[in-house]
């Protein structure tokens, strides 16, 4: 009994020495070590979080042409006062305002009263002197005349024959003409008025062709040509093409901004003069994407542009947008060949590795 109490104090003793050193026998670090390596082993391994899936679609650029609008408005190509040349009594009015012309129609008539009479006399004097020259020439090859008094009468018949012209083209004033094909927009000579020269008979208004005006920003004016094909629109939902005709070479000095004369055809005097317009003018052409408008978004710096992958890493591309139509958005600013994020690019960032997905057409198309 005592033999089993003292065997085992010894043990006790023992392993309490073991502990107190911090070693464990070889059988009990072994099982440790065991142990240890068993948990490791049963733990579930860290897992990575998946990439993001994206839809991308293949976006090619294509020539499209670069438009910039104005705004303007129609305009006479020639709008003129009529004056009188001659003075004198209004005693006919052919034609009523609001009436189309042709060049050379009367569109009035002054008083005669006494031209002719005037021109009779001036005629009948160059006769006259027409007479004495003749016998003045007759007597000098004969020698009985000066040279000095041949001339003389050779003046005074010239004199004579100015004055039958200046009268009969005074004459010819007292009939008031249209100078070119239009409509008589004002007239403010009045049956029986007397006018003086210098004073306006009629306004006439050249109807065909007529102009589309506005002005240009001098950062778009270098690429615009005359003789170019323009299009406006008018206020009245009218639609006009011709070609650019006139581009001014100084600039407003208030606006700083050049007249763009663009000629359109007005063959049935439909169009009036100071309708609003807006003008769409061509400055060459851009490599360019068309894409949904739903594809743009912005970036942290405010830029409005549109994501892409390059490899399966997120890019964003600033575009400046060009026009629209009813098949999207016009865009620069992307290469001409890009892989577009279609669906996700709302959750996405420039930088970020997703998983792609490639599409052939996009959402909703």
């Amino acid at each position: 009994m005592r033999r089993s109490v003292l065997l085992a104090l010894v043990m006790a003793l023992a392993a309490a020495v073991w502990m107190a050193s911090g070693r464990l026998p070889d059988f009990m670090a072994n099982a440790a070590n065991e142990a240890e390596t068993a948990a490791e082993t049963s733990a579930p391994a860290a897992t990575e979080r998946p990439l993001a899936a994206v839809r991308v679609l293949r976006s090619t650029a294509r020539e499209r042409a670069r438009v910039v609008v104005i705004h303007g408005h129609t305009e006479a190509i020639r709008k003129v006062d009529i004056k009188a040349e001659t003075q004198g009594r209004v005693v006919e009015l052919p034609v009523a305002k609001g009436q189309r012309v042709r060049k050379g129609d009367i569109v009035a008539r002054l008083a005669l009263d006494e031209r002719k009479a005037m021109l009779r006399e001036a005629e009948a004097l160059a006769r006259q002197r027409e007479i004495e020259f003749t016998a003045s020439k007759r007597l000098k090859a004969k020698g009985f005349r000066a040279e000095t008094a041949f001339a003389a009468s050779e003046a005074s018949l010239d004199a004579a024959r100015a004055q039958v012209t200046a009268m009969q083209i005074d004459l010819d004033k007292t009939v008031v003409r249209a100078p070119f094909d239009g409509v008589i927009e004002t007239q403010p000579a009045e049956l029986g008025a007397f006018l003086k020269v210098g004073e306006v008979v009629a306004g006439i208004v050249d109807q065909d062709p007529f102009l589309v005006v506005g002005q240009l920003s001098e950062n778009d004016v270098a690429g615009l040509t005359i003789g170019a094909t323009a299009r406006a629109r008018l206020v009245t939902g009218e639609t006009l093409e011709g070609r650019i005709r006139f581009i001014a070479a100084i600039a407003d000095p208030e606006t700083r901004t050049f007249r763009i004369e663009l000629e359109v055809a007005n063959t049935d005097g439909r169009l009036r003069d100071g309708v609003t317009a807006e003008i769409s003018l061509p400055l060459g052409a851009d490599r360019a994407h068309r894409l949904s408008p739903a594809l743009l978004v912005l970036n942290d710096a405010g830029e409005v542009g549109v994501r892409a992958v390059e490899g399966n890493a997120v890019v964003f591309h600033a575009v400046e947008v060009l026009g629209d139509d009813a098949a999207g958005v016009w865009v620069i600013g992307p290469p001409d060949a890009v892989d577009i994020i279609a669906v996700g690019h709302v959750f996405v960032r420039a930088g970020q590795k997703v998983r792609v997905v490639r599409i052939t057409t996009a959402p909703g198309a």
